[in-house]
């Protein structure tokens, strides 16, 4: 049977995706540096999912996360989920907070792909790569997390680049809102300033002006990153699709006409 392996499988889009390629045959290691999680996610289908407690920006311990991939067959595909950090301005981003929130956002992801392509490449396998709508836009103070994000998109395009004529296929997703942990935490600092009284407030402010109204389950970009993963998307590479209920068409300057 085909593998796969899914960084920051633990929670969230990571956890969704997991589950998700399980549910269509495919044996998963799910990685992160918190163990607990990973094992939760990897109880909900123990006869698909194995739980493997790494750093995915430690070179060594992803060339494990591989090999211990392989161990179950051919390694199909790579999705890389993990990240975080880096939100403050770029005059108060401090060189820690810099180099942590790059380290989290994108060397995981450079090392993950870096560990994964020489098996992939003896398949013809695909990575997708999470990014998200920050990786095309920018949100108020958050230098380290939209820097990483754009940059994630230009990794994404190299690989595709060097990695077509092995048959490596590479493209990536931009989620918007999405309700998971992470977005719940973000919700919070509404609710503390009282903007908003409860999480379903909250995420009704943000998603105000989006056209769907609404923010994402992890599910539904579950479901888009496991097409890009798998052989229907055979002849898609080098792609970024935004997946957020239509922010990204909005003309923010014609919003007091809505």
């Amino acid at each position: 049977m085909t593998g796969a392996i899914v960084t920051g499988g633990g929670t969230g889009i990571g956890r969704a995706v997991a589950l998700q390629l399980a549910r269509e045959g495919w044996h998963v290691v799910v990685t992160g540096r918190r163990a607990a999680p990973l094992e939760d996610t990897a109880a909900l289908a123990p006869e698909r999912i194995r739980a493997v407690a790494a750093d995915a920006s430690d070179r060594q311990a992803m060339d494990a996360v591989v090999q211990t991939a392989l161990e179950s067959g051919p390694l199909g595909a790579l999705i890389t989920s993990a990240g975080g950090h880096g939100y403050s301005s770029v005059a108060e981003t401090t060189d820690e907070e810099w180099s942590s929130s790059l380290q989290a956002n994108l060397t995981t992801a450079f090392v993950a792909c870096r560990a994964a392509l020489p098996a992939l490449a003896d398949g013809g396998g695909s990575i997708v790569i999470v990014s998200s709508l920050a990786g095309i836009r920018a949100a108020p103070e958050t230098t380290g997390y939209t820097v990483g994000k754009h940059a994630l998109l230009g990794l994404m395009r190299q690989i595709a680049r060097d990695g077509g004529r092995d048959g490596v296929r590479a493209n990536a997703v931009c989620p918007g809102w999405v309700r998971t942990p992470m977005a719940d935490e973000e919700m919070g600092v509404l609710i503390e300033q009282g903007r908003a009284a409860t999480l379903d407030e909250a995420y009704a402010l943000v998603t105000r002006d989006v056209p769907l109204g609404r923010a994402a389950q992890p599910e539904e970009v579950a479901e888009l990153a496991c097409f890009l993963a798998g052989p229907a998307s055979s002849y898609l590479t080098g792609a970024t699709i935004v997946i957020d209920g239509g922010a990204h068409v909005v003309d923010v300057p014609t919003l007091a006409f809505g």
